[in-house]
């Protein structure tokens, strides 16, 4: 990797032999040259097959062609290599709602070189100062809307922060060229970092290629949309997950369609845009589908063609409500940061209402024990995933070694698998609470809720929500007893939602007297529940 000049990621990729085994390599679709950079196929390509002025991001301010788009990543990569001195190989902090210069930033980091490191626009100053840390990030390009939590972070590695939206990129970037040469990089370079949900402690570092952004488009979207050019996608998922990502930017780029984004995207702003923007394909969590069934009397939403759920399991109420009302068939899907997206889903051919579906070409699964023994059919057991893309932490040995067991990636997520092969979600590993398709992990809340003044004790468990799928439930032990009130509880919240991600507080605060354990000094959270 003589080409980067700043290896921390590659030097902290875990070695070859803790990584999993990737399986349809060989079919043509998933094979790429040496030298590859995916910003081409994205991309410059478009401009060079001429669709430079196809629509390529809309929103309900503005329109930007793949022109457009592509002219304004080339100038932020000069501004990154010439004003903020990015050399390859630097990590980026990227820290937006999603809009276009989002993009255009996204596209300009692999342009330039550097590793894109997307963050969710909720996050608070300790959770990317601890990401900043993690990934020893030099750069980081923020939307001026979201400048407070961005100049409270401070790291001893961030060495330049540069904002957007009518602010000093816009003004660098104006005497810049509308020409780079993208740095040439390699199928297996490192070009993203997805931060998995755990963002206080030791958060984990989920690493990509630029061959793996690529196979993700010719997986799960051929598999389940079909994409043609002439689709609209839109959908709620931020950027900074790679749900979202992909989902929002990358497919819809892979197929020369257009993507409509929502900075703020309630149910009536998605619907708005599907109604005024004729949207065709839409992503979202099953709870926003639930509540967008509830107000379709007042939109039309016939342009809609493929309706995308992930984040959680998709209860087959919401998808039948869905059904009735539109004759649509939502596509569920299961993914994981750590394979970058969908690996197994369905589509309107061998859907089965309430499974999760089949393995999408390019992955395959099985369901396994305790053991990595694999377990006969309606036999709720571990779901073991292997194909094109893979687990990849930096600097996480003990936890490679339990994601990766055999060659298998093994997801956390109990499932089991019917006699035709389909695969049907059971329950998520205890310590993961999947509310409104936020993953967000009990001990991150516990870690926060920990360096409150009045707290002596917690423990956190998820509790089933109609609304939300989950909410995060937590019971608190206090230094001082006889302070239990609800208006405590209430100011522990608030205090929460300062210092931590606000979707991550605990919606239900329990007062108790002493937390159950067992002899080791084990929490046991299944009592709690």
């Amino acid at each position: 990797m003589k080409h980067y000049q700043d290896n921390f990621a590659h030097n902290s990729l875990p070695t070859l032999d803790l990584q999993p085994e990737y399986t349809f390599l060989d079919l043509p679709q998933f094979q790429h040259p040496e030298m590859l950079n995916c910003v081409e196929r994205l991309l410059d390509n478009h401009i060079k097959n001429g669709n430079g002025d196809a629509i390529c991001i809309r929103t309900f301010e503005e329109t930007w062609t793949y022109n457009d788009l592509y002219e304004k990543a080339n100038q932020i990569a000069h501004v990154l290599v010439d004003d903020l001195g990015l050399v390859s190989g630097n990590r980026v902090l990227l820290r937006s709602a999603n809009n276009p210069m989002m993009v255009a930033c996204w596209f300009a980091i692999l342009k330039a070189g550097g590793i894109v490191v997307a963050t969710m626009p909720l996050l608070r100053a300790k959770e990317l100062t601890t990401i900043i840390d993690c990934a020893e990030i030099s750069i980081a390009l923020c939307d001026s809307n979201l400048s407070d939590e961005m100049n409270l972070s401070k790291s001893t590695f961030l060495k330049q922060k540069c904002f957007f939206r009518n602010s000093n990129l816009e003004q660098l970037i104006l005497s810049k060229p509308k020409i780079f040469h993208n740095l040439p990089s390699k199928a297996d370079a490192i070009c993203l970092i997805g931060f998995t949900s755990g963002t206080t402690g030791i958060p984990k570092m989920t690493a990509h290629y630029h061959r793996d952004i690529l196979n993700i488009c010719e997986a799960f979207p051929m598999y389940s949309l079909q994409p043609t050019s002439n689709d609209i996608f839109t959908g709620s998922p931020p950027l900074g997950f790679t749900f979202g990502l992909g989902g929002l930017v990358l497919f819809p780029m892979y197929f020369g369609a257009s993507t409509f984004l929502i900075e703020k995207p309630s149910p009536d702003l998605l619907l708005k845009a599907i109604e005024e923007y004729k949207i065709t394909i839409c992503f979202t969590a099953p709870t926003a589908w639930r509540v967008l069934t509830t107000k379709l009397h007042e939109f039309n939403v016939s342009s809609l063609r493929k309706c995308v759920s992930a984040g959680e399991t998709l209860a087959l109420q919401v998808w039948q409500d869905w059904y009735n009302a539109t004759g649509l068939k939502i596509i569920d899907g299961i993914g994981a940061t750590e394979m970058l997206h969908i690996f197994i889903s369905s589509n309107e051919n061998n859907m089965k209402p309430g499974a999760t579906g089949l393995p999408v070409l390019g992955y395959k699964a099985k369901i396994i024990d305790h053991d990595g023994n694999e377990l006969p059919p309606n036999t709720p057991g571990k779901l073991a995933i292997k194909g094109i893309t893979g687990c990849k932490y930096l600097n996480r040995i003990e936890k490679q070694k339990e994601y990766v067991q055999n060659g298998w990636n093994i997801t956390g997520d109990i499932y089991k698998q019917d006699e035709e092969g389909y695969f049907w979600f059971v329950a998520r590993g205890d310590d993961m609470i999947i509310s409104s398709g936020y993953n967000i992990a009990a001990i991150e809340v516990e870690s926060v809720l920990l360096t409150h003044k009045d707290i002596l004790e917690c423990a956190v468990v998820g509790l089933p929500d109609p609304n939300r799928g989950m909410v995060v439930c937590a019971h608190i032990v206090l230094k001082d007893k006889s302070k239990q009130s609800d208006e405590l509880a209430k100011t522990i919240q608030q205090w929460f939602k300062e210092v931590a991600a606000p979707y991550k507080y605990p919606r239900i605060i329990n007062f108790i007297e002493i937390l159950p354990k067992t002899e080791t000094g084990k929490i046991q959270r299944f009592k709690l529940k």
